[in-house]
Parts: C-alpha cells; structure tokens; sequence
C-alpha cells in the first residue's frame, strides 16, 4: 500500500527547530494500515477494529475509510461507528468495545487478532520516542495475558527503536504464538522474523 495520509504532523516539541514538527503515526491508523493489509494478504472479507474515544480524536475514521471507497451502511453509537462497506463487499466494523482486540478478521476459520501501539515516530522529544517501546511491551504482554484465539499480533509503527526491539523480543513472543508486524509511514507491513 501507499498510503500518504497516515502521519500526522504537530508543532515541534518545545526547544526544537520550528521548522521540524513532530511526526504522530497514531494509534488509530495503525489499526486502519493493518486492517487494510489483512484484505490485501489475507481471505477475509471483514474486519472488526475496536478503537476508543481518544483514538477517533486524534484520527479521522470515516474520513479516511471515505477515501478508501468505504461508505458507512450503517451509524453505531458514536460518531466515528459503524459498519462501512466497499463496492466489492468488503466490510470494516468499526465499534467502540473494550476487552476485545483492536483489530480482528475470520481467515477462514483462523481467528485473526492484533493489539496495536501508535505514537510519536518523528520528535525530538526522548520521553516519547521511548514510549514505542514500552507500547510494544504492553500489547505483547496483553496478548500473552488472554488464550490465544488462533494468530495473535502485535502491531506498532516501523522505528529504528521498535525495529531493534522487535529483533530481540521476535523469538520469545514465537514461542508463545505472538507475531510482530512492523507498519512504515505510508502503511507498509513488515513482519519481524526470528533469527535463527
């Protein structure tokens, strides 16, 4: 995919250059990348993502599924809810639901579910810079925390701090059924493969 609309720009930190804005990949457009990477890699014909209130702030869901050729059939209970349908069928629910993965799709029978982190990709901030790694630890520790319903995935935005840490935590979270996909700025998926 080439995606050009999945960053978002916001005035720098404070102490920065004022012409360099901090980068936010948020949290809610990592959930709709990986939602979009599932229809094209995988047999699935919808998808179920469960952001909350504060990641539809931040990130424009109808808007952005509105360019993707989605038209919301039908309105949940929040402004951003709902079940958008594309010309070829294709559906993503969008439903405010706590406890349930952030993103989850049937592949034919595999039950399909990923926790997903956002965050500041590009500041000059280290504060914020390091909460992606600590975001990374979070969902895979959550992930670890419920049985696993078939492919579980942990999914974050592609930093040379979450590429180094993913390396390192690939083997352990393979042996506990946990895959790391790696979403780049322009909603490109890489998946961290264990070194053997």
């Amino acid at each position: 995919m080439n995606f050009d609309d999945l960053i978002v720009e916001r005035p720098p930190t404070a102490g920065a250059p004022t012409d360099e804005p901090d980068r936010h990949f948020y949290e809610g457009a990592v959930m709709l990348a990986y939602t979009m990477h599932l229809f094209r890699t995988e047999p699935v014909q919808e998808v179920k993502i469960h952001p909350d209130g504060q990641h539809a702030t931040q990130f424009d869901f109808p808007g952005w599924l509105a360019k993707r050729g989605f038209e919301r059939v039908e309105h949940g209970p929040t402004t951003f809810g709902g079940t958008y349908r594309s010309a070829d069928g294709r559906r993503v629910i969008v439903r405010s639901q706590p406890g349930i993965g952030d993103v989850v799709a049937d592949a034919n029978g595999l039950r399909i579910e990923a926790e997903c982190k956002g965050g500041a990709i590009g500041t000059r901030h280290r504060g914020r810079l390091s909460r992606l790694d600590k975001g990374l630890c979070e969902i895979i520790g959550r992930l670890m925390s419920k049985p696993s319903p078939g492919r579980q995935v942990a999914v974050v935005p592609k930093t040379k701090v979450t590429v180094r840490l993913a390396q390192k935590l690939a083997p352990r979270c393979a042996a506990a059924g946990i895959c790391i996909a790696l979403i780049g700025d322009r909603g490109e998926v890489e998946d961290v493969a264990t070194q053997d």
